[in-house]
């Protein structure tokens, strides 16, 4: 079969819309591989000058047991991965089992080609906290005055605070200080022993920190949200958000008890264009477009087809255009949802074979008539085809296309999206940038990872 056909031009680039279509799926696999970044679990015994420490058979424990004559003797081990970047702070603690002879014992962050002889903050691209002197070394061999000295059973710990750019450092659940992170690339834990009998053990995350990581994660999060607080914004600006958002969407009866609770707290609509909000396009057949919206959502597709044709024709002169091929992929999926395959079968003989010719469509036809493959579809990889959103998705699609035929219309764009998701994505274009300037470190902001988590984001 020959696919070179493409659809129609259409008032509006509905095909940006279709990139929701894998919406529950795509977004999910993209939320486990920004949370699946590897983090250290144990010590390299590999990567290491092995000359002056031994390694527990755990590999969480190091001690040494070289003749120390000079600098050089020293003994280095690093995490087995770098620390992961795709969160706001990194951390992990090292407890001092043993300060040996002399205390000279080390936490911090090396780069992974580290001169393992040397005390991390004792060459280029590190940073180490001492024990024996309470020292900061950050590339040079002359340390400043950071902090307390550690010695036998005290635990210090070792972090990166992406938000702010800053090494941090902690002694017995007490925060020591921070420093900036002025080194670019991975970086690896690390820690050191550099004198007889000295030994330590190292915490990644597998048992609870001594220090509250989470308590340090949630203060740097309430900075932040000080800081958008104090941002001036236009007043009862969010009100008018989700109140042009339900109108986008034609969500009438919504709409409508929004703002009977809501007319003796906010300004009339005359003060919110004033504001910057002229809602009189989302205005645009209302009725219709909530109509149209809880037939789709109800899986009356039947119905819905007969109100666009009494309606708006237009939208449906040409039957290879997208809001048809949506409309009639629904109808299939409706037929699959209730077990009724020879029907599903038959329709999309009669329905959706046309649309095999348009190439773009294939990907979104295998996911659909994927369905007639599996004994439980709902179970399947296409299962989402089956569950709510899809047919909020088609319904937003419809919803769309209707709003397109305003006649006084300006900004096509405004048929695709409502105020509060242009927000979103504004707001998640400037993360990624904002990240971006950091070396791609830090959290990026996914407003579906967000409702996932319930606002809860994830730190070790």
């Amino acid at each position: 079969m020959m696919i070179n056909q493409e659809p129609a031009g259409e008032s509006i680039d509905l095909f940006r819309l279709a990139s929701r279509w894998r919406s529950g799926a795509e977004w999910k696999k993209i939320v486990e591989e920004m949370d699946s970044e590897p983090v250290p679990s144990h010590l390299n015994t590999i990567n290491s000058s092995g000359l002056f420490q031994i390694v527990s058979t755990d590999k969480m424990s190091v001690q040494y047991v070289g003749s120390p004559q000079h600098g050089h003797d020293v003994g280095v081990v690093q995490a087995d991965c770098p620390a992961p970047t795709r969160r706001l702070a990194y951390y992990f603690e090292m407890t001092v089992k043993n300060a040996g002879q002399k205390g000279q014992v080390a936490i911090g962050f090396t780069m992974q080609h580290f001169k393992m002889r040397r005390q991390p903050g004792w060459e280029a691209n590190s940073c180490g906290y001492h024990g024996d002197d309470g020292y900061l070394y950050r590339g040079q061999g002359k340390g400043e005055s950071f902090g307390p000295t550690f010695t036998t059973n005290d635990t210090v710990g070792a972090g990166i605070n992406y938000a702010s750019q800053e090494f941090f450092f902690t002694k017995n659940a007490k925060l020591v200080g921070t420093v900036p992170k002025d080194i670019k690339g991975p970086l690896y834990p690390s820690i050191a022993v550099h004198s007889q009998n000295e030994e330590v053990t190292v915490n990644f995350g597998k048992k609870p920190f001594l220090f509250d990581i989470e308590g340090f994660i949630l203060e740097e999060r309430l900075k932040q949200q000080a800081m958008i607080e104090k941002l001036s914004l236009q007043p009862n600006i969010s009100h008018w958000i989700v109140r042009s958002y339900l109108l986008h969407y034609g969500y009438q009866d919504t709409l409508k008890s929004f703002d009977l609770a809501s007319e003796n707290t906010y300004p009339s609509e005359s003060m919110a264009q004033e504001n910057g909000f002229d809602d009189q396009g989302d205005m645009y057949a209302l009725d219709h477009r909530n109509i149209l919206r809880q037939l789709i959502k109800n899986g009356n597709i039947d119905s819905a087809f007969q109100k666009l044709r009494e309606w708006y024709p237009q939208v449906l002169q040409d039957d290879k255009s997208l809001v048809c091929f949506l409309l009639h992929s629904q109808r299939f999926i409706e037929y699959i949802r209730v077990g009724q395959l020879a029907e599903a079968v038959s329709y999309a003989q009669s329905e959706l074979q046309k649309f095999f010719s348009v190439k773009s469509y294939v990907d979104l036809l295998q996911d659909v008539s994927g369905l007639l493959a599996y004994k439980v579809p709902v179970e399947s990889s296409v299962g989402y085809l089956l569950d709510g959103p899809q047919r909020e998705f088609v319904a937003d699609a419809v919803n769309a296309v209707v709003l397109s035929t305003n006649p006084n219309l300006k900004d096509p764009d405004r048929c695709l999206y409502s105020c509060l998701e242009k927000l979103l994505r504004q707001l998640t274009l400037c993360s990624l940038e904002r990240r971006a300037s950091s070396e791609d470190q830090g959290e990026a902001f996914c407003l579906h990872r967000e409702l996932q988590s319930g606002g809860r984001a994830k730190c070790s």
